[in-house]
């Protein structure tokens, strides 16, 4: 535990985020080691995690939250990859809670090309995080972080358990498992990908946070990042994805420094708008399951395979594997409807759960539709 010096000066600093006054990225580094290695007391560690949230995070406290994390609790590992590594993901905390359209998505983006480092957790405001339902059908999430870069050489999608002490060794589940609400950890956090993508589809809990996330993206190395956040017609709040019920928000960056900031409705890419409870999470992980494994077979509701292609398109653009968001919803309808993203799941779960007991717990939900 921190000495008295430690804990006036932790507190100071809390005072000052509650005054409106920002931290520097080393003063917010500094701080986040201290999180991470428990050195502050939980009361000291939750009121920062709060005053920091509804200060309104700056640029450099996010940038650097981001480097504790991964500086002081994220394995190093090593790709040996020609293409560009690719991830699709969110910071979760949202409030319109979908199915798992992310990693559905993100097996249809690798079905198209995509080399995809997926960076997940388990649910925490959620029923049905990456993590549930990717151990829901037969991939072993628990595995050593050197299994997931093979698979991702092999197969072309991985995905690092982001709760995992084989992946944060350190602090961060700790952490994560005992707050239920939206943080600049959750942020930095969903960055720190162990693969370090180069390129990038993000969504965030709260339309605020587009333009920041994408200049910290940029700032740590990502070449290319598409930054959502959905919201749905006759709903409060919004999703971190792309949403088919409503308008969303869009901030995409690419090296040479271009911005832009927009907004898409389903309908500009040709896909109807549906009601968010037809994308609504079931709240059921059997049956989260089963709408999974039913949208990659090409068998399942038209508004969540839509929601699905969507999002897969937006990572193939983010990618650089597709000109517009447009093509790349074509591309993903595709992939889906020719047997591709159904075979790219088979595989993944063949080469991330090696004892075969994936495959055959695959096999049987695919029976069972």
């Amino acid at each position: 535990m921190a000495n008295e010096k430690l804990l006036k000066d932790f507190g100071a600093n809390i005072q000052r985020l509650i005054n409106g006054g920002n931290l520097s990225r080393e003063e917010t580094y500094a701080m986040f080691c201290q999180v991470l290695g428990n050195e502050q007391p939980d009361l000291q560690q939750g009121a920062f995690l709060a005053a920091l949230v509804s200060k309104g995070e700056t640029i450099e406290e996010i940038a650097g939250a981001w480097q504790a994390i991964v500086e002081k609790d994220t394995v190093a590992v090593s790709l040996d990859v020609t293409e560009p590594i690719v991830e699709n993901s969110g910071t979760g905390m949202d409030s319109l809670k979908t199915f798992n359209v992310s990693s559905a998505a993100a097996i249809v983006a690798a079905a198209c090309g995509a080399k995809v480092a997926r960076h997940g957790s388990r649910a925490l405001t959620s029923f049905c995080g990456a993590v549930d339902i990717l151990e829901a059908v037969g991939l072993d999430v628990e595995c050593d972080p050197q299994t997931v870069v093979q698979s991702i050489q092999e197969v072309g999608i991985g995905l690092f358990n982001g709760m995992s002490p084989k992946i944060h060794p350190f602090g961060l589940g700790r952490i994560l498992s005992q707050i239920r609400f939206g943080t600049t950890l959750n942020i930095a956090a969903s960055l720190a990908n162990p693969a370090r993508p180069t390129h990038g589809l993000r969504g965030v809990y709260a339309e605020s946070l587009l333009g920041p996330v994408a200049e910290v993206m940029a700032s740590i190395g990502y070449h290319r990042g598409v930054v959502v956040h959905g919201q749905a017609i006759g709903q409060q709040g919004g999703m971190d994805e792309l949403s088919v019920c409503g308008p969303t928000k869009v901030c995409e960056f690419t090296g040479n420094g271009e911005v832009k900031e927009y907004s898409l409705q389903p309908e500009d890419l040709g896909i109807r708008k549906v009601p968010f409870v037809e994308i609504a999470a079931l709240g059921n992980l059997q049956k989260e399951r089963r709408r999974f494994l039913t949208v990659l077979t090409g068998k399942g509701e038209k508004s969540c395979m839509d929601f699905t292609c969507l999002n897969a398109g937006a990572t193939l653009y983010a990618g650089e594997l597709a000109k517009s968001i447009e093509e790349g919803v074509g591309l993903a309808s595709a992939a889906i409807a020719d047997g591709s993203a159904l075979a790219k799941l088979k595989t993944w779960v063949a080469v991330q759960a090696r004892d075969g007991k994936g495959t055959a717990r695959l096999e049987q939900e695919l029976a069972a539709l």
